[in-house]
């Protein structure tokens, strides 16, 4: 479903962020056909930053949630891959092992920071991180989309780096490119989609460009646009207000119209399927009239 998803360039897919299994029947229940697991999100709903503090082992721990709260394919923000080739193919095995469907590496250094914080990205020397597409392929083969992520507009490094970039990712076994930009608008990406002329399919980001209307992805033949952080920063604004309002009236009196109500917490997670095992599945109790003998081990 994944790589039919990323491959088309005639229909422009949409993957929303999840970062727990909460957030991803969420996002499926929304209409969602496709799940990116934000490393971002991930790292925040852990207490940790998105500078690798999270290590692999947490990533993929919360990836099998996000797999088994929904049916929907997951991308996964690998980062760099949390190391050299083997680090990166070890999280791509172990990855494949949890259930994910993908896996987008970057080129940046271990450890590395969040693309939108500071202006210092030192950029991975780009035979090295072929050889880490390389190592992932090998060890996945197709089993995993393997989406190469170009952090080289992000750290200046202007568009004929991008693009030289894009073509050794290919040639390392990529199935598609992630282009990322930290400008206000699509200018540079609609740039760099115009370069490389869809040798391989094109995913963006477009968390600074959000003015940009969609109809000027599907005109440039885009694959597909990751909302990458919207389901996390949506909750902190929400946990912050309510729980200002909480301790400031000590009272949840006036923030109960506006929040889910239990029902609706125990409808989206399904306790209603829990309770039907239950009946199905667990002895009933028993009657005066086919009670066992406690010491025959026939029926009295």
């Amino acid at each position: 479903m994944l790589r039919a998803q990323i491959s088309s360039s005639s229909e422009l897919s949409f993957l929303m962020e999840a970062h727990d299994g909460l957030s991803a029947a969420i996002a499926e229940r929304a209409g969602f056909k496709g799940l990116w697991a934000s490393g971002l999100s991930i790292a925040c709903s852990l207490g940790y930053r998105d500078a690798n503090e999270a290590s692999w082992s947490h990533l993929v721990d919360v990836v099998e949630r996000i797999v088994d709260s929904s049916q929907l394919p997951v991308l996964v923000d690998g980062d760099g891959g949390f190391g050299n080739f083997n680090n990166a193919r070890l999280l791509a095995r172990k990855l494949l092992q949890r259930g994910a469907a993908g896996v987008a590496l970057e080129d940046s250094c271990f450890p590395k920071m969040n693309s939108f914080v500071g202006d210092r990205h030192p950029l991975a020397d780009i035979d090295e991180f072929s050889g880490r597409l390389r190592a992932v392929k090998d060890a996945v083969a197709d089993d995993l989309v393997l989406v190469a992520r170009i952090e080289a507009l992000i750290a200046g490094h202007g568009m004929d780096k991008a693009i030289l970039r894009a073509h050794a990712y290919a040639d390392a076994g990529a199935d598609a490119i992630l282009i990322h930009s930290r400008q206000s608008t699509a200018d540079e990406i609609l740039s760099f989609v115009n370069a490389w002329q869809n040798r391989l399919p094109i995913v963006i980001v477009p968390t600074k460009y959000y003015r940009t209307p969609v109809s000027a992805y599907r005109n440039a033949r885009i694959s597909t646009v990751i909302w990458a952080n919207h389901s996390m920063r949506a909750a902190i604004a929400a946990m912050r207000q309510v729980c200002g309002r909480i301790i400031a009236e000590e009272s949840a009196a006036s923030v109960e119209p506006n929040i889910a109500t239990l029902d609706e917490l125990f409808e989206l997670l399904r306790y209603d399927e829990l309770a039907g095992a239950e009946a199905r599945y667990l002895p009933h109790p028993l009657t005066d009239d086919n009670r066992l003998h406690p010491h025959s081990g026939v029926h009295s």
